[in-house]
């Protein structure tokens, strides 16, 4: 057995994920990869015919993202042809868990250096591309498990929980506004890996293209709750004509009706972008001289009630805390992902956090979520503000669709 130590971290700035508008729509998402993986080879010096295996996440797994990405961007990358590439779909938690499955592999002693990130172009490969739903278009699963779209899931969370429209609008300014702080204080730029044009070798972004400086409050108020009309439309596959709204308080009927809170201000954004993280064995770090930022000392995954479906980073969190024999107390910074402004509010209402340490320098609100990059993206992010800060753990979570969350707990080194 050896601790999974992480030698580095990188991630590409997110650019909009829109066609043809967002800066990094005219790049293939292979070659966002391949970029990241030899901006990690470069910076630490690694020999990159000894990682031994590269884990990408990645949600949309059709056309462009599909056909295993993970090992054609290396091919791309003119890495070795010994290295080899999985590609892994857990929904929003893929970037983190290709993190933690590196990490397994380090720390079972089954490898000595490999690579775990992921990689989303949503401008490319749109969400739904893969044509499978939620539920795999699986009319018997539908009958057990009638899962609904996931902001229904977080505006039923709102409700239940008593946020309000106010609440979750003022989470997203602050997510704004700490965004807006830590670019101009350039507290990203450790990590990010501009990204160039491969033909002409030009810088094509270089910076987070998707917050919206100048954001307020009122602004943010008069956007209409987005999911109100999806959960009044009729859901396909019910018998009579129940709505969506409707299909999710099947399981609540103590809960009256939906609070509809959420908008396009105050859930996080499309992008496209990518991430890697390196991690080594301690015998791989003593071998080559290598100088390690961070060890992974715990991680987690939570089922919960997959209607709802967006409870579970609180739970993933409690056990992976209780794997390491801390408390929520114990963690210095916190990175929940803002999938939804309702998730890192409930979570952090349920473990008790302190709005200090939660995305300190913002987060999807306002930064955006390429799906299958984000967790690893997280983890780089807390990594970087930890010794920014001089501190010393962090727990990056995630909440994943049909009821799941992950959680991962670093420690600085």
């Amino acid at each position: 057995m050896s601790i999974p130590l992480i030698l580095d971290a990188v991630r590409t700035p997110r650019g909009r994920g829109k066609k043809d508008k967002g800066a990094l729509s005219g790049i293939h998402p292979q070659e966002l990869v391949s970029q990241t993986l030899n901006a990690i080879a470069e910076r630490t010096g690694i020999d990159k015919k000894d990682v031994e295996d590269v884990v990408m996440g990645c949600v949309s797994q059709a056309g462009e993202q599909g056909a295993n990405i993970a090992r054609n961007a290396i091919l791309l990358a003119d890495w070795p042809e010994a290295v080899t590439g999985v590609t892994l779909n857990r929904f929003c938690g893929s970037g983190l868990q290709a993190v933690n499955f590196a990490a397994m592999g380090v720390g079972s002693g089954q490898q000595e250096l490999a690579i775990g990130g992921g990689v989303e172009s949503m401008s490319r490969a749109p969400m739904g591309s893969d044509g499978a739903g939620a539920d795999g278009n699986n009319e018997l699963l539908r009958d057990k498990v009638f899962q609904v779209p996931q902001g229904i899931s977080a505006d039923l969370i709102a409700t239940i929980e008593g946020f309000s429209r106010d609440d979750v609008d003022r989470f997203a300014l602050q997510s704004q506004q700490r965004a807006q702080a830590a670019q101009e204080a350039c507290y990203f730029s450790k990590s990010l890996v501009p990204v160039k044009d491969p033909k002409t070798g030009k810088v094509v972004l270089e910076r987070d293209e998707h917050p919206r400086a100048g954001t307020t409050l009122e602004g943010l108020g008069e956007l209409d709750a987005v999911f109100a009309k999806f959960g009044a439309a009729p859901a396909p596959g019910t018998d009579d004509g129940e709505t969506w709204d409707q299909v999710a308080l099947r399981r609540y009927p103590d809960v009256a009706s939906i609070h509809h809170v959420h908008t396009a201000g105050n859930a996080s954004g499309i992008v496209d972008g990518a991430a890697a993280v390196l991690v080594a064995s301690e015998d791989y770090v003593k071998a080559h001289g290598l100088k390690p930022r961070a060890r992974i000392r715990a991680t987690a995954t939570y089922g919960a009630e997959p209607v709802i479906m967006l409870t579970a980073p609180a739970p993933a969190s409690k056990r992976a805390l209780a794997k390491a024999g801390m408390s929520a107390s114990d963690i210095d910074l916190w990175e929940i992902n803002e999938a939804f402004a309702a998730i890192p509010l409930q979570t952090m209402k349920k473990l008790g956090i302190s709005d200090d340490k939660v995305n300190v320098n913002g987060g999807a609100i306002a930064l955006g979520h390429p799906l299958g990059a984000t967790g690893a993206m997280l983890l780089g992010t807390a990594l970087d503000e930890l010794e920014r800060r001089d501190l010393t753990t962090a727990l990056i979570a995630l909440c994943i669709g049909g009821g799941m969350g992950i959680a991962t707990i670093i420690e600085r080194v």
